[in-house]
């Protein structure tokens, strides 16, 4: 450990049954620096912030700050210590005001009741630093997803924290908060601040960190200066091999009907949608963030009900008002927030493979067919390298993109002929996103519609036959893959005004 470090990990390791999270891991993290911390899902990331943040116990080893061992046993501990870990799920009360989640366990008092205007006072404070003008008594379950972000960082920097953990921190936040983001990390590393940044998004880790970590497989590969490595190596030592395609695109020959919108209405949309994507073509929607992308998804799968539209699936017209009438018809979503609607996390991963499936298997339509549920869900975990210790394992305890294989996996056990995919690779690491690709294209070859919803240029850009752009709720042009670029693409969903300006 240098004289300057804030923080060593020294010698952890982490089991849990049947698998090891950690092994004998060793790093230090220097007071007033940026560290990347990155690997693939699975590789330990959030196992060992788990441990940072007292949530976890380790099985071996021990913290290291300011030159003390230390072993926390709950987070109280650690929020002593002057430890902050902002998760990428936030941790906040929606039926409580923004003031009130900020000092949540310390909320200022006077004569044993709260004190509401030095309250109002200090949470305008936060709210300020962060560059958020938000009432302080709005209740959190009325501010959209990234201002509940930027609520969390907030919140975590009410207690004074010198070491600060960042969990995939942009994964919910607009452009505009992503680099007030930035602002407030740097201002926080020129106070002195040790800032521990987990991201997949390989770009910021090289626009902010000084130093980087690799795990893999939950051991330690490399700790290093950033500006000694290249995007290339990072990506090899975090994967153990050279990833010369991470998009994997072969150029298939795709025709016939696979789904067609025509003038589909409802919530979120501001004009009639319409679009044709053929069977085994790649479908690929981008816009901003609000353009209406999730909400056609959602209207395509009968989520939310159409107001008004018409949906063909493989040149048959079917009136899709729910979830089972587009799984009748062969329709399925994996969900942008996978975690909220995509996976039941208190069931196992054979369950969540099986959980729609079950219904054609079932003997005498009630009782489940136990020795086919155990078979197909080993057979699909194999066939997209899920991993996991056993199919009885809880899915909650897997990683993100393990997660996502699982959502697949389920959807792959049905007779599907249009998969919808919204943001099927967020908060995923660069390994897992290239075998996701690598399925999008098996699925395209086998002659399934896969439309795909992505906010990451260079990821639809990569994946699809034909791109539609949405912008303020309706589509806004649909491009040939040989004709798209970046440019054309962010031009397009600008909202008008400005792009006018611009």
């Amino acid at each position: 450990m240098t004289a300057i470090s804030a923080l060593g990990f020294d010698h952890v390791s982490m089991e849990f049954p049947g698998v090891k999270a950690l092994n004998d891991v060793s790093f230090d993290v220097r007071a007033g620096s940026i560290h990347a911390l990155m690997g693939e899902n699975g590789a330990g990331k959030s196992t060992l912030l788990k441990i940072l943040s007292g949530a976890y116990t380790p099985s071996d080893g021990a913290l290291v700050i300011g030159g003390e061992r230390k072993v926390f046993t709950d987070t109280a501990h650690a929020l002593a210590a002057g430890i902050a870990v902002i998760y990428q799920e936030l941790h906040l009360v929606p039926e409580m005001s923004a003031a009130e989640n900020l000092f949540l366990g310390h909320l200022p008092q006077r004569f044993g009741v709260v004190n509401r205007r030095a309250l109002a006072a200090a949470a305008r404070k936060q709210l300020d630093f962060i560059g958020e003008d938000i009432d302080p008594w709005t209740k959190l379950g009325q501010l959209s997803l990234g201002q509940r972000q930027m609520v969390e960082i907030a919140k975590a920097l009410t207690r004074g924290a010198r070491i600060i953990a960042f969990d995939e921190p942009t994964s919910s936040l607009s452009d505009r908060e992503v680099r007030r983001l930035f602002t407030i990390i740097r201002e926080l590393k020129s106070r002195g601040c040790a800032i521990i940044y987990v991201t997949h998004r390989m770009e910021e880790v090289f626009e902010l960190a000084d130093r980087i970590t690799i795990l893999r497989d939950g051991r330690h590969v490399e700790t290093s200066e950033l500006a000694h490595l290249t995007r290339d190596a990072v990506v090899q030592r975090m994967v153990g091999r050279k990833l010369a395609d991470i998009y994997n695109y072969t150029p298939r020959a795709h025709g016939g009907t696979g789904l067609v919108a025509e003038g589909v209405c409802g919530p979120g949309l501001t004009e009639p949608c319409s679009f044709a994507a053929e069977a085994g073509e790649i479908f690929g929607f981008f816009g901003l963030i609000g353009a209406g992308r999730s909400e056609l998804m959602k209207l395509l799968f009968g989520a939310t009900a159409k107001s008004a539209g018409r949906v063909t699936v493989g040149g048959k017209p079917f009136e899709i008002d729910s979830p089972r009438e587009a799984i009748e018809a062969g329709v399925v979503l994996c969900p942008e927030d996978r975690k909220k609607e995509g996976v039941i996390p208190v069931r196992s991963v054979l369950e969540n493979i099986n959980l729609s499936a079950r219904r054609r298997k079932a003997r005498a339509g009630v009782l489940i067919d136990e020795s086919w549920e155990q078979s197909n869900a080993k057979e699909r975990c194999a066939q997209l390298r899920v991993k996991t210790p056993s199919v009885r394992q809880l899915i909650r305890n897997l990683s993100g993109g393990n997660q996502q294989k699982v959502i697949l996996s389920r959807w792959l056990s049905e007779p599907v002929k249009v998969i919808l995919l919204d943001e099927p690779t967020r908060g995923i690491d660069v390994g897992a996103k290239s075998e996701i690709y690598v399925i999008m294209q098996d699925l395209a070859r086998s002659g399934v519609c896969v439309i795909v919803v992505s906010s990451e240029l260079p990821e639809v850009l990569g994946v699809s036959d034909r791109i539609a752009v949405m912008r303020q709720g309706k589509i806004a042009a649909i491009l040939d893959r040989a004709d798209a670029n970046e440019e054309k693409l962010l031009k397009l969903a600008l909202p008008l005004e400005t792009a006018r300006a611009s």
